[in-house]
């Protein structure tokens, strides 16, 4: 009886040796390192080049959208009374460079021909009543004066008959190749604000240049937009990765293109991810300090992984953890 119960306490007493050893083994092993991160998607923000009042959101969130799909309006009355002036301004530039191409009209035409041949008789007139004046001037019958202001006025009349005749002569011709083409350029230019006040009309209707689902809805109906404000946040959740912030010292874990294993427990289970990105974070408050014997302080990086095959059930946000050995 002695001897089995001296067994016993023999046994028990190896028994505690063992675990209290294996305890110590256990607790002067390394510890694993655990990363924390979490999941990142591409976002999209979906706004208006021009400013105005919401019209319509035709979307909500968690709607799913695709690239063309109409997602919002906006009514901008001062983009439809400058389109009005730039279609105007556009007639009557266009009205110009059509007169400069075709020239003088006939009716115009014909006024300038008849001021020639008025100021032509009148100038053959003068040039007859000079010959008579002069005719009486060599026989003694008039003065000198008389003949002087005779062929005055004949020289004053053939001027004014030339001018008529240049007159006439540019009625004809139409405008210089210069006043065309200026005309024409600036019937150009009338046309080029059209076509820009258009397109910010055409930007009040905002369709999405993506596809995703919808996140967030800044802005309802009947607020105001300012310019390139995102109203609408599309998220692609078919791009989505894993963002951790690894100092520098353990960088050696997460080379580029090197996979790992990562818990994410809102899936409840392992996926695995491809470095694909490194940089160094740019906020100094990331330094971490070492012991004093080594002099110097680490750095924190971020690295991007991307799933190694594709997982459409990633949500940004989610949380992951990472176990290195």
């Amino acid at each position: 009886m002695k001897n089995a119960k001296s067994l016993i306490l023999s046994a028990a007493a190896i028994g505690i040796a063992s675990w209290v050893g294996y305890s110590f083994y256990q607790a002067y092993q390394p510890q694993p390192i655990r990363l924390q991160g979490q999941i990142e998607s591409q976002q999209y923000s979906i706004s208006s080049k021009v400013p105005g009042r919401i019209d319509q959101v035709l979307v909500r969130k968690g709607d799913e959208v695709e690239q063309g799909d109409l997602i919002f309006t906006l009514h901008s009355p001062e983009i439809e009374a400058k389109l009005e002036q730039a279609k105007a301004g556009e007639k009557a530039a266009g009205a110009l460079a059509l007169e400069a191409e075709k020239g003088a009209r006939s009716q115009q035409i014909q006024a300038a021909k008849d001021q020639w041949l008025k100021a032509k008789a009148a100038a053959s007139l003068m040039e007859k009543t000079y010959l008579r004046v002069n005719n009486l001037y060599t026989e003694g019958v008039v003065a000198e004066q008389k003949r002087d202001e005779a062929k005055t006025q004949w020289e004053a009349a053939r001027y004014t008959e030339s001018a008529a005749l240049q007159m006439y002569n540019m009625a004809q011709e139409g405008a210089r190749s210069e006043t065309k083409l200026a005309a024409a350029e600036k019937a150009r230019m009338a046309a080029g604000a059209v076509a820009e006040v258009e397109a910010y009309a055409e930007d009040t209707t905002i369709k999405s240049w993506f596809n995703g689902e919808v996140s967030q809805v800044l802005l309802q109906s009947g607020e105001l937009a300012p310019q390139g404000f995102p109203v609408v946040t599309v998220v692609d959740t078919k791009d989505s990765w894993a963002m951790l912030n690894v100092r520098e010292d353990q960088l050696k874990y997460f080379n580029k293109g090197q996979a790992f294993t990562a818990y994410l427990p809102a899936l409840d289970k392992e996926v695995e991810f491809t470095v694909s990105h490194i940089a160094v974070m740019g906020d100094f408050a990331t330094w971490r300090s070492t012991d004093a014997s080594q002099g110097f302080d680490l750095r924190t990086f971020e690295v991007e992984a991307r799933p190694t095959q594709p997982q459409n059930d990633l949500r940004m946000g989610m949380s992951l953890s990472v176990e290195l050995n």
